[in-house]
């Protein structure tokens, strides 16, 4: 076998094997969101059933160019259905609980993936002429890591913007077709197998029914049955509904949307400010909102135009920032009267870098010295879990004292509003008992 045909399979090997990992990893979001706790573990078992192909191919002794083959199209498969988005969708939707779907996500799909193409450089190595072992498979690690690196650099930042994430999983399933069909040569039955593998992971990923699918999120804009609306639509983000609107005028909007507005203008009587809003959803804050000026920053570049075309069905107000939240509150000069901080990536998932108390300092840094943070957050509506009290307990570490209105309290998980002022600060706090009770002094001062 050529060289030249070698470094090509394990080229392709190394490019499909970590852009079948992007893929998982960016396929969970909508379901599980992308914290830590989630890519790390997934990261882990990929790496893990890697290994484990490792081994399995040094054991292999020969065939070697049928075991490849044979793997190549093996994972292709797996790729093509397994990691498509209906496959997936109804995984999270039939096997509960959630921890189950995950498992049989990784340990179906994405692991068996990971061992099969992990044996392909140990076994190919075998067929390479060199004057030295280490030179050989010094070699093939070498255009299989050069794969791995174009995979996943191209995939997300290429293929997934400008095609979707569908048009990735398509074409990682083509390229190990084609790795199987090189393999293969003139084999009828390898040709008849991918052809109809290439016809069912087309088929597969062409029935993905969203409204757009970018390397950030997963976007679906739809009529919804809302009593008393006329004609209204949801904007899904990553299957949480972020936005409402109807062809009423005014438009309805979500509860907690109105609950904003009802504070920026009614109860802050604010006109002529400047607000700063995280996380762009639908851009329903500043829609029909001519009092003041708007600057929308959201992570995906693609949120304005998706949003716009198929959602508003008009242009949205207000200045548009494609950048990451934190980072633009960190560096930004630019100071506002306000900033809304609505930042879920999913259901009810903040990315973990939005909820620290270093966050919310820099939110305090752009705000102008009269200004005001309100944020949206979904937490349980009587605010005891853990993570209510601890993320109430970080804004309040930064801001002092806020304002808290949950708006669903019967609910198990609800929007909660804060609203927080830059003019105030955290202090010491008492309790008031009996023995010694200085509410009157307190009170006086």
């Amino acid at each position: 076998m050529s060289r030249f045909l070698i470094y090509a399979i394990v080229f392709i090997e190394g490019f499909c094997s970590l852009g079948a990992e992007v893929i998982a990893l960016r396929r969970l979001v909508p379901h599980i969101g992308s914290s830590i706790v989630v890519t790390a573990p997934t990261i882990g078992f990929f790496l893990l059933a890697l290994a484990l192909g490792y081994a399995s191919g040094a054991r292999v002794a020969g065939n070697y160019l049928n075991i490849v083959a044979r793997n190549f199209l093996i994972a292709a498969a797996l790729a093509g259905i397994g990691l498509a988005g209906i496959s997936v969708d109804w995984m999270f939707a039939h096997l509960q609980p959630v921890l189950v779907a995950y498992l049989v996500f990784i340990g179906g799909v994405l692991c068996p993936l990971a061992w099969l193409l992990g044996q392909t450089v140990p076994i190919l190595t075998n067929l390479m002429k060199a004057e030295r072992t280490g030179e050989a498979s010094g070699l093939a690690l070498y255009w299989s890591t050069l794969g791995s690196f174009l995979g996943s650099i191209s995939l997300s930042l290429i293929v997934m913007q400008w095609l979707g994430v569908s048009a990735a999983v398509f074409a990682c399933a083509l390229g190990l077709l084609i790795g199987t069909l090189l393999l293969a040569g003139k084999d009828f039955k390898s040709w008849l197998f991918s052809g109809l593998t290439v016809a069912m992971a087309a088929g597969f990923n062409l029935q993905h029914d969203v409204t757009a699918d970018t390397a950030y999120a997963e976007y679906v804009i739809g009529a919804v049955d809302l009593p008393g609306q006329n004609n209204p639509r949801a904007f899904w983000v990553n299957k949480s509904t972020a936005s409402l609107i109807d062809n009423s005028y005014p438009p309805n909007y979500t509860r907690y949307i109105k609950h904003l507005r009802q504070i920026l203008l009614d109860d802050l009587g604010f006109t002529g400010k400047d607000i700063l809003v995280l996380g762009a959803g639908g851009f329903t804050l500043s829609h029909h909102e001519p009092l003041n000026r708007y600057t929308y920053v959201d992570i995906d570049p693609a949120i304005r135009d998706i949003a716009e075309k198929y959602f508003l069905r008009e242009p949205a107000r207000g200045e548009f920032i494609a950048d990451d939240a934190r980072r633009f509150v960190a560096t930004s000069e630019r100071r506002f009267d306000a900033v809304v901080v609505d930042v879920y990536s999913s259901h009810t998932s903040i990315p973990s870098h939005l909820v620290t108390r270093e966050f919310w300092a820099s939110t305090r840094r752009v705000l102008k010295p009269d200004g005001v943070l309100l944020a949206n957050l979904i937490l349980d509506g009587k605010l005891e879990t853990p993570y209510a009290r601890n993320l109430l307990a970080t804004i309040d570490s930064v801001f002092g004292r806020c304002a808290v209105d949950v708006l669903h309290k019967a609910k198990a998980l609800a929007n909660v509003e804060i609203s927080c002022f830059a003019s105030s600060r955290p202090g010491e706090t008492g309790i008031y008992v009996d023995e010694k009770n200085r509410a009157d002094l307190d009170r006086a001062r």
